[in-house]
């Protein structure tokens, strides 16, 4: 039992360490043409948008729509590094266990 107990404690720290790990970590997300660019942390904290093409900026409706195409491009890019991380951390540190988050 204390056995089982030091190793959900490990497998926290790790966590810990892995989430600020994340927080290091860009990955950008684009619209289509790359007219809009946003870098996004690897826990899916937004760092900055970049307009490429300052054209897109003149019809409202297609930059919102470009913000929204670019935003969520860069956070499916983040949750798949997020994933990757926390799968990872699972199974070394608990073997068998890894599948619990696929």
């Amino acid at each position: 039992m204390f056995d089982m107990m030091k190793k959900l404690q490990q497998a926290q720290e790790e966590m810990k360490k892995i989430k600020a790990r994340l927080d290091t970590i860009s990955v950008e997300g684009s619209s289509p043409e790359g007219k809009i660019k946003v870098n996004i942390t690897g826990n899916r904290k937004i760092k900055g948008i970049t307009f490429v093409d300052e054209s897109v900026m003149s019809d409202k409706d297609q930059l919102e729509d470009y913000l929204v195409m670019a935003m969520n491009d860069a956070i499916e890019k983040a949750d798949n590094l997020n994933e990757t991380e926390m799968k990872s951390a699972a199974g070394s540190m608990m073997p068998g266990m890894g599948g619990l988050f696929k």
